[in-house]
């Protein structure tokens, strides 16, 4: 068994993972990366890259059906989901591809294999190949999660899927029944519906998208009913029986049992962290009763020499959350005084419309008994929205009644993952909705509405009436 020194240790190449090794090398540390399967773990082969790729596909679809209205009229349409699914792939190893030369141009060492910790200073790597030891000054682990499961789900990627199964199929399904009302299931139910799946959609909250202010939430459910999807909320799934090609689903609602039939079951109610089988015991890292591992604001562990970041380090599980976490930890081992001291952690869910949203929001607020303003501006009196055929959605912004300070950003509507980046400056910038407002936005575009809803805020707005208080 050879024995490897090296400065630095990180355990896991997604964005947590290789952004952290690529600021480690910058700053003059000897890196080993090991992973275990793919270099850009879940986020770019399996999440993140991939669902959006073919989110996109999936838009260009429907667009395409409904440019009747605009002189555009297209017949023949037919899709090759194998051929989308070959350039979904293109896409995610051009992008993997260009992270592994990255790495190594950064002179950073990737070894493939499992890792485990043997002491707080020695980890070992095994691959089918060979075993390795490694002997570090500092490791970061960045081992990200995986689909959670449902006792009695026996998820085969044939026919119950988890998210995995559900970026990878070779045709669109007739039936689909999407287990969870959260953004994946959402993401990828929509994409489905796109492509001419007939979906159901079973959630045991009381509204899909949990965590988001209902107003923005019906803008999407709306659209999804247009496309015939059945949303099945206050609802649970009792039983599943496997036939020889479709499921059978019992569920649990408020009027009784109902069985329906579908061609395949995708599974998506959260995720889990991956933190067994590493060792952790034998470093001295602690990790709490759901299985994440508990940092400080330097993403230290309780081994103060092992850090965490990413998905393992607990909510919310979000790429660029593990990012910034990569960031500091890499400068705080460097020697610099970094600190994680985020103020505004944005959060996107790219069903149709998209969902972006920072801070806080109206139902916390109210849940916190904060005085409020509220200022909503709509799409549909957007010139930008209305040229381009996206006249629904809506921009809300919370901010504090006697202050001014914007507190909350939320976004319902086309292209709020990209608007909504104005928003986290400001509160991170501690900005006022009146400065929001007096910045000149240009014309015409979808970034007037973030101007527009300011102006509502603070009583003049200009595009829609509001009547004076």
């Amino acid at each position: 068994m050879s024995v490897i020194q090296t400065d630095v240790v990180v355990i896991g190449s997604g964005p947590a993972g290789y952004v952290c090794a690529i600021r480690l090398a910058q700053l003059g540390k000897k890196v080993t990366v090991v992973e275990k399967a793919d270099v850009g773990g879940v986020c770019l082969n399996r999440g993140c890259i991939p669902s959006k790729a073919l989110i996109h596909a999936g838009t260009m679809m429907d667009k395409a059906k409904h440019m009747e209205e605009v002189g555009i009229t297209v017949s023949g349409m037919k899709l090759d989901f194998n051929k989308l699914m070959n350039w979904k792939g293109d896409v995610v190893k051009k992008l993997t591809g260009g992270i592994a030369q990255l790495l190594k141009a950064n002179g950073c060492t990737v070894i493939q294999g499992d890792a485990k910790f043997l002491s707080p200073n020695t980890i070992e790597v095994k691959s089918s190949a060979v075993s390795q030891t490694l002997q570090f000054k500092n490791a970061v682990i960045a081992t990200g999660s995986r689909p959670a499961q449902i006792p009695g789900f026996d998820v085969d990627q044939e026919l119950v899927l988890d998210s995995t199964g559900g970026l990878s199929q070779n045709a669109a399904p007739a039936t689909m029944l999407c287990v969870g009302g959260g953004y994946i299931g959402m993401e990828l139910g929509t994409f489905y519906s796109k492509v001419g799946t007939k979906v159901t959609v079973v959630e045991a909250g009381p509204q899909i998208l949990g965590i988001v202010d209902a107003d923005l939430v019906r803008v999407v459910e709306k659209n999804l009913k247009k496309r015939g999807v059945e949303i099945l909320t206050s609802t649970k799934v009792k039983a599943v029986k496997k036939g020889a090609k479709n499921v059978e689903v019992t569920f649990e609602t408020a009027e009784g049992e109902k069985k329906q039939t579908f061609d395949k079951v995708l599974v998506t109610i959260g995720r889990t962290p991956n933190s067994e089988n590493l060792g952790l015991d034998k470093a001295g890292v602690r990790v709490d009763s759901k299985g994440f591992v508990p940092t400080n604001n330097k993403q230290q562990t309780s081994a103060v020499h092992i850090y965490a970041i990413g998905d393992i380090a607990g909510q919310p599980l979000l790429a660029h959350k593990g990012s910034k976490e990569g960031m500091v930890a890499a400068e705080v081992i460097g020697g610099l005084n970094t600190t994680y001291d985020v103020k505004a952690m944005p959060a996107v869910i790219f069903t149709d419309p998209e969902i972006a949203s920072v801070g806080i929001n109206e139902t916390e607020a109210k849940a916190k008994g904060l005085q409020v303003n509220i200022g909503m501006f709509p799409f549909a009196a957007n010139g930008r929205a209305l040229s381009v055929q996206e006249p629904d959605g809506m921009v809300k912004l919370i901010s504090d009644t006697k202050k001014g300070t914007l507190l909350g950003c939320h976004i319902v509507g086309v292209e709020a993952s990209n608007l909504i980046a104005e928003a986290t400056l400001a509160i991170e910038m501690g900005a006022h909705v009146e400065d929001l407002a007096l910045t000149v936005h240009p014309h015409p575009t979808l970034s007037e509405t973030l101007m527009e809803a300011a102006e509502v805020a603070l009583g003049h707005p200009i595009h829609i009436f509001k009547p004076k208080r």
